[in-house]
């Protein structure tokens, strides 16, 4: 009886974390961003994970080789990483800046100097949300849990208790320093994507993962 209600408790926990899923962090043009002015609201991303962007006609077979900077944690007050301690914004930094240029050097030579058929690009960690200890977990196995997050699984929405990370891609013509692309969006892992619901920072750098994949798919 008591694990009955036990359970019950716990199905009401996880309903009550998926109502307040609707209102999850959500992306800003971030103002310290040099191309913010320049973004607008991407109505054609029904996803919600990239609502924010600027584009023009390029041809990004035209370049060969890339400079990526080191990645930049924001410092504007309208930053999203909530209480997140420095360190782990320093550990999101660092994985995200060894996870981006694994992926780059795919498709790129990575370089440092300026120089024709060079691409520069700029990312900026913006915000990020940790996972919810213990709870995410089981979360994915409680009766109620299982049905919001299968709910969510079907639409690639955010699991529950689940964490993220916000960031800024700004992609320029290294040579002649012209914007090119540049977007703001939220990554996070799939919703039944359980090893990314162990440890705090575990979705958010598989949110990092996917972000990377989608920025070279974008670049192919």
């Amino acid at each position: 009886m008591n694990r009955a209600i036990a359970l019950r408790g716990l199905g009401t926990l996880l309903l009550g974390a998926a109502v307040a899923g609707c209102a999850t962090v959500a992306p800003v043009p971030y103002s310290g961003m040099a191309s913010s002015a320049y973004m607008a609201p991407d109505k054609s991303d029904a996803s919600g994970r990239v609502p924010y962007r600027y584009s023009t006609p390029v041809d990004w077979r035209a370049y060969n080789k890339v400079i990526l900077e080191p990645v930049v944690v924001y410092r504007g007050r309208d930053h999203q990483f909530g209480d997140m301690s420095d360190r782990d914004k320093a550990t999101l930094a660092a994985y995200m800046q060894t996870r981006f240029a694994e992926g780059l050097r795919g498709r790129f030579a990575l370089v440092r100097e300026r120089g024709p058929a060079t691409l520069r690009i700029r990312l900026t960690l913006t915000g990020a949300v940790a996972n919810t200890p213990v709870l995410g977990t089981l979360s994915r196995f409680d009766v109620a849990g299982a049905v919001y997050n299968g709910v969510q699984a079907a639409r690639d929405g955010e699991g529950t208790m689940t964490g993220s990370v916000i960031y800024g891609v700004e992609i320029l013509d290294a040579a002649t320093a012209r914007l090119l692309s540049a977007y703001v969006t939220k990554q996070y892992p799939a919703a039944y994507d359980i090893k990314a619901t162990a440890g705090a920072l575990a979705a958010a750098t598989a949110g990092l993962d996917k972000g990377a994949d989608a920025l070279m798919a974008q670049l192919n």
